[in-house]
């Protein structure tokens, strides 16, 4: 999966072409992410992002049957290109999101069957003098690519799982408009909007046999930690109001 907002170059990796290629490890430097104001998770990560980050849903293209697609994101900013949980080179939080845990590699879909493995070449880490290498000399790939592709396939094959978690719920109609108003210290609205969130009202009114299946499937769980996760919308409130009174500061 590439965001363009921290794959900025996203490469295709090829054996002929980047025998040579070599990667630091690990990546200390996280100002990388600094415009990215949310990501997609994975349903296999929302026990661990719910206590960190809120998690909502947007349309995020169409699926093969014309509907909507559904991806669930991490939300990181109050405003557009901001990521409140990056403080300089650092990383604020406990758990970090796949998608970011395994950059600078993602992950280019080509057709339904076939992906590429991909690195993003704008990352400082990514040269030919010094580092790991991602092949080795008779151009198999090297321990950490061979690994990175396993994880990434993993990654891979939770995101079409996800996608039928967000499927469901846009098939029973229990999907809402998101907005969220903040007043900030000096008396300012600040208003979140644009998302989906589940509406508890509809959920609390489907029959018992659909409860039944939601639950065995698991849905219902990630439900309440989408719920859950919302309080942290306040930590995000709390950040904003902060670095905001820090930029004159620093100006």
């Amino acid at each position: 999966m590439i965001n363009q907002n921290l794959h900025r170059k996203p490469m295709a990796l090829d054996s002929a072409q980047h025998r040579l290629l070599k990667l630091k490890l690990p990546i200390t430097d996280w100002s990388v992410a600094k415009d990215l104001n949310a990501t997609f998770v994975a349903a296999a990560e929302f026990g661990d992002v719910c206590r960190e980050f809120p998690i909502v849903f947007v349309k995020a293209g169409k699926e093969p049957d014309g509907s909507d697609a559904i991806a669930p994101l991490a939300v990181f900013g109050m405003t557009q290109n901001q990521n409140l949980y990056v403080s300089g080179e650092r990383w604020r939080a406990q758990y970090m999101p796949a998608v970011l845990r395994f950059y600078p590699f993602c992950i280019a879909r080509i057709d339904d069957q076939r992906f590429a493995i991909c690195v993003d070449s704008a990352h400082a880490g990514v040269n030919t003098e010094e580092g790991q290498p991602l092949f080795e000399a008779d151009g198999k790939p090297s321990e950490l690519l061979a690994g990175m592709q396993k994880q990434l396939e993993v990654l891979e094959a939770e995101i079409q799982r996800t996608r039928l978690v967000g499927k469901r719920l846009l098939e029973l109609d229990l999907l809402r408009e998101m907005r969220f108003d903040a007043t900030l210290p000096d008396g300012k609205q600040h208003t979140v909007d644009g998302f989906l969130t589940v509406d508890d009202a509809k959920v609390t009114a489907l029959p018992d046999n659909i409860v039944g299946e939601l639950h065995r499937s698991g849905v219902l769980g990630l439900v309440h930690m989408h719920w859950v996760s919302l309080g942290n919308m306040r930590r995000l409130v709390d950040w904003h109001v902060e670095r905001a009174a820090a930029a004159p500061a620093a100006g």
